[in-house]
């Protein structure tokens, strides 16, 4: 037989055939094309990563700065290709070096080890006793970051510090009316519009802490080298297990001599490297601020700090302090939230660890200021880590620097005005200045909160937009302490208007204008064909079912220009609806109708209820409707009927949350119908309503709630003159005087005065209001002249040389101030309230209904008050139980033009609890006197900036105007 013939013979020249094959392909690939396989490889592991630009800075319309960056030195610190032992080796030596200059590392550890007492301090401020954070230890204690921050913002929110995320959320959702049948997602929408953040995943229920939490435990799967986590451990057993992870065991004899301090500030380190994920090439930042001797020192020991580099970064710094910062805003760390997350690093490539701004200008203008980052290569190794940096692709081209059409002169001028407002009213200390002393009208300890607008009337730019209080935004610069953090949260969470340090009162509080309307009802009134020197007589006060509509005095026979001077009341009753109500309501024979529909119109044309155009967050609620006083109408008997149902409803229906949600939207979808009462009655019995109830919620149903709802005539009334449904924010009624004055242009308001780039912003015209007649708004500013010359604003005004026209209104804000803690309340007044009762038996009863009805009664703060009413019976009211609490009191507005014969700003100014509106004029006189002390002084001293040539300028951050204002407000 042939020897190729045999099959064993044929698969061996086969297999040799095959391997002389690969030899040759293994001798090209690496011989011949080597190189370029090589340089393929080498490409496989060439990255582009970005370097930071620095911010471009902010300016105000004259050049002074407001926000800037200065150079510091940081320490970065990059694992490179070093082993896990040679890293904690580096980390240590420099820790020393550091704690040897009192230099702290920027502490992102979740695990804390503290003093008991000191942390027993340091939670006491934000009102939360050690027992509430789980801690672990007797004298030194352990607890995790996520853990605090939970019970931190409850305690910020007065909630009890065991609530769980659901509890939290729906608690929120009642404080804010947020209707029951809304799923959650769209309540937290509503919630987010209301400017409410919470630190809740509502998809799962829970709080983002909780999320963060088990995320970082999952991280380290070992505690003793072989044991599983078996459940959440506490944050002692956590620190172990993670000290072990990272080959810094106890039993190690070089670290054995370590304090635990120490090598928790080398596990800050290695969090740090870990938290980057894919980025682990890129050098961390760990310690910011770092002296020059340490500097040196560290410099001089790179040797053995293997992975330490030096780096000079760009700090934000705001060098006029508090002054405009709710316009300036501030920076802060982009955020854990997927939105943030997405836009920022997603979609336009930002780095985790970057600053971004998070309110006011340096957040709306962020990609203007942001500037492009700079590019770079480097090479790295199959596990990622840095091996050499390789060249620039493009270097970092620095943010576009902006300038603000605001004067800080101004800013700082609204400020001081506001804060001795404040202090003056509450102690009755008249207000002093160059243009005279100020006795109040009254004295309101409550005035605590307010706001100044001034605008450009022409224009339409701010020139001013101020609230107090307000914050310093140097205190984020470099992270903001838990300290820093607690003390601009609001006094009391249960009070809407308690002073909110972060909270832009200018351009987000909406409130009745009072009076401060009323010449926009005249305006309405003239173009419906009313003349201004038509009289009617003031009848003092109409009756209109069971409600009286009354003036404040008696006024006799009124035009346009008293009914402005003296604030008449009466006379803009008939304005609004067209009939004379001191003859029995007669026509007024208008030559077109006018509706409160017509007045709302016109109240958008001027601004009234619509966003600005400001580069800021605003509250724009719109024009009061029909249709939003019957959603709010429902919102309230939503509440009344929750509150009432353990009354109202048999067993079977409280017990079913579905059942019961479903009979109250019933009764509230009967609110536009309104059926007669009779009808209401027959319904009820399907609804599982006790029968001994319905008489009397149908009742209530029909007269108090139904009838209400409904648009009528003592609505035109109420709108008339700045009460009822109306809320309007300051910057809104100043832009409404500005548009007054410039004959009826609506400005979109920008605060952009110049870009870098762009240079000087080129404004359009304003929008044209449907002024038939332009003679209309001169006779409402001849109105507006007397009421400051002889009528309601004569004694604030008159130490001005400038003319100014005006009007001052009162607001009013019937209902009781909440206190921080209901249960902390009526345990205090219990024995004034009802002396019949004792607290054990109201806290045994609030209790039962806290276990019994839950979806009912969420919290202790609602079932608290129940619990006194059912212990006290059906018809003791809550009037009795909010006896002991402060009444909010009046708020105070004055609105202005000056010069009142040819306009060139607008001014607008409001006292939260301020009382009459009188109190708010030293504000408003402080800011038209000095607008024409700086325009004076700038055109004398030919202070005019050219933004052509402005921002190529090497000495712009040395512009400043201490000169005459005796101080920059830093």
């Amino acid at each position: 037989m042939s020897w190729f013939r045999i099959r064993s013979n044929i698969l061996l020249v086969f297999f040799i055939l095959l391997l002389m094959l690969l030899i040759i392909r293994l001798f090209v690939i690496t011989g011949i094309e080597g190189g370029r396989w090589t340089a393929s490889a080498e490409e496989n592991m060439i990255r582009t990563v970005s370097t930071d630009a620095p911010r471009g800075q902010i300016y105000d319309r004259n050049g002074v700065l407001l926000a800037g960056n200065r150079s510091t030195f940081a320490i970065n610190f990059s694992r490179n290709d070093l082993s896990s032992e040679r890293t904690n080796v580096s980390a240590s030596k420099l820790i020393g070096i550091l704690e040897k200059h009192s230099i702290s590392l920027i502490d992102g550890f979740p695990i804390v080890i503290d003093n008991r007492a000191n942390l027993e301090n340091q939670i006491a401020a934000f009102g939360i006793p050690i027992e509430a954070l789980p801690v672990t230890g007797e004298e030194i204690v352990y607890y995790f970051t996520f853990d605090l921050e939970i019970v931190r913002w409850l305690a910020s929110q007065s909630m009890p510090l065991d609530y769980t995320a659901e509890q939290a959320f729906n608690e929120l959702r009642r404080r804010c009316n947020i209707p029951e049948g809304l799923d959650a997602l769209d309540a937290q929408s509503e919630l987010l519009e209301l400017g409410v953040t919470l630190p809740i995943s509502v998809q799962r229920m829970e709080y983002t802490y909780e999320r963060e939490k088990r995320d970082f435990l999952d991280r380290y799967k070992i505690v003793d080298g072989e044991d599983q986590w078996s459940g959440i451990p506490d944050a002692e057993t956590a620190f172990k297990g993670v000290r072990n992870f990272y080959g810094l065991s106890e039993s190690g004899s070089e670290y054995r001599e370590m304090t635990t301090d120490q090598i928790r500030k080398i596990l800050i380190i290695r969090y740090a490297l870990t938290s980057q994920g894919y980025l682990r090439y890129m050098p961390v930042k760990i310690a910011s601020g770092i002296s020059k001797e340490a500097v040196v020192e560290i410099e001089e020991n790179l040797q053995d700090l293997e992975g330490v580099e030096v780096v000079t970064e760009s700090v934000r710094y705001y060098p006029q302090g508090h002054q405009a910062s709710h316009l300036i805003g501030y920076l802060g760390r982009i955020s854990d939230t997927p939105e943030e997350k997405s836009y920022y690093i997603d979609d336009k490539g930002y780095n985790p660890a970057e600053l971004i701004g998070k309110d006011g200008v340096e957040a709306s203008m962020e990609d203007i200021l942001h500037g492009e980052d700079g590019l770079k290569q480097i090479q790295v190794n199959s596990s990622g880590e840095l091996m050499r940096v390789i060249g620039e692709e493009k270097k970092a081209k620095k943010g576009e620097d902006i300038a603000l059409t605001i004067d800080i002169r101004l800013h700082e001028v609204a400020y001081n005005a506001l804060e001795q407002t404040m202090t003056g009213i509450q102690t009755n200390t008249p207000f002093q200045s160059q243009y005279g002393t100020f006795a109040w009208a009254e004295s309101k300890r409550q005035a605590q909160v307010g706001a100044a607008v001034v605008l450009n009337v022409k224009t339409g730019e701010p020139l001013a937009i101020t609230s107090y209080p307000d914050f310093d935004p140097n205190i984020f610069a470099e992270g903001i302490t838990a300290e820093n953090w607690a003390s601009l949260q609001g006094t009391n969470p249960r009070d809407p208007l308690a002073p909110r340090p972060l909270y832009n009162v200018a351009a987000l509080t909406a409130v009745q204008p009072g009076s401060t309307f009323k010449p926009m009802t005249a305006i309405t009134a003239l173009e419906s064909g009313m003349t201004s020197t038509r009289t009617v007589y003031d009848g003092h006060a109409v009756s209109l079912g069971d409600h009286v509509y009354s003036c404040m005095g008696y006024h006799g026979n009124v035009d346009l220009f008293r009914g402005l001077e003296r604030s008449c009341n009466f006379y803009f009753f008939d304005l609004a609806t067209g009939r004379d109500w001191a003859r029995g309501g007669t026509d007024l024979g208008y030559a077109d109708n006018i509706s409160i529909d017509k007045i709302t119109s016109y109240a958008e044309q001027f601004g009234l209820g619509v966003a600005s155009g400001a580069e800021i967050p605003e509250t724009a609620k719109g024009s009061p409707t029909a249709e939003k006083k019957m959603s709010s109408t429902k919102t309230l008997l939503e509440n009344y009927l929750y509150s009432q149902a353990e009354y109202l409803f048999e067993p079977e229906v409280l017990k079913n949350p579905d059942s019961l949600e479903q009979s109250i939207k019933t009764i509230i979808g009967w609110a536009e119908e309104n059926p007669p009462i009779r009808e209401i009655k027959a319904r009820m019995q399907d609804l599982g309503v006790k029968s001994s109830e319905v008489t009397s919620i149908a009742e209530t149903c029909k007269y108090t709630y139904f009838n209400y709802a409904q648009w009528t005539e003592g609505d035109a009334f109420n709108i008339a003159i700045g009460q009822g449904e109306a809320a309007f924010t300051p910057l809104q009624m100043a832009n409404y005087f500005a548009t007054i004055g410039n004959g009826g242009y609506r400005n979109s308001l920008s605060l952009i005065k110049a870009t870098e780039i762009e240079g000087e912003v080129v404004r359009p015209q304003g929008t044209q209001a449907a002024i038939a007649d332009p003679q209309h708004l001169k006779d409402v500013i001849t109105g507006l002249r007397r009421a400051v010359t002889s009528g309601t604003m004569s004694r604030g005004m008159a130490g001005l040389s400038i003319p100014v026209a005006g009007k001052s209104g009162t607001a009013q804000r019937a209902g009781y101030i909440n206190p921080p803690d209901e249960v902390a309340y009526i345990k205090e007044n219990l024995h004034r309230i009802n002396g019949n009762l004792d607290w054990a038996s109201v806290e045994a009863e609030m209790n039962r209904l806290l276990t019994e009805y839950p979806n009912i009664y969420p919290n202790a703060n609602i079932a608290v008050r129940r619990a006194v009413i059912n212990l006290s019976g059906r018809n003791f009211s809550s009037e009795r139980i909010d006896a002991y609490k402060n009444k909010y009191e009046d708020f105070a507005w004055i609105v202005a033009l000056a010069p009142a014969d040819d306009p060139e700003i607008a001014v607008a100014c409001l006292i939260v609890q301020g009382g009459s509106s009188s109190n708010a004029e030293p504000v408003v006189r402080e800011l038209i006197g000095k607008y024409f002390e700086f325009k004076a002084a700038d055109e004398a001293e030919g202070n005019a900036l050219d933004y052509k040539t402005f921002f190529s300028e090497d000495h712009r951050e040395g512009v400043s105007y201490g000169g005459i204002l005796g101080g920059s407000g830093g």
